[in-house]
């Protein structure tokens, strides 16, 4: 997904969350403001999982991960694991 992304916005520079590439969904395009990469939280925790078990994946998530703005560029987060 990733790659495509690049290949099809060639010309946006975009904020990447390290260890995460398997669990991007799309891009965002608002109005005014620039393209960001879209993460489902689904599969953000389903890698922590690999490492930890779910409570503690969830506040590594929160707390490391999206938990923090880094400008204008910063992913969307999309909380896509209601069941």
């Amino acid at each position: 997904m990733l790659q495509e992304i690049i290949e099809l916005y060639e010309e946006e520079t975009f904020l990447k969350a390290d260890g995460f590439d398997e669990a991007i969904i799309g891009v965002s395009e608002d109005f005014n403001a620039p393209v960001r990469l879209i993460y489902s939280v689904k599969k953000c925790l389903e890698i922590l999982m690999r490492d930890m078990n779910y409570e503690d994946a969830l506040e590594y998530f929160t707390y490391n991960v999206s938990g923090g703005y880094v400008g204008e560029k910063t992913p969307v987060w999309c909380w896509d694991n209601f069941e």
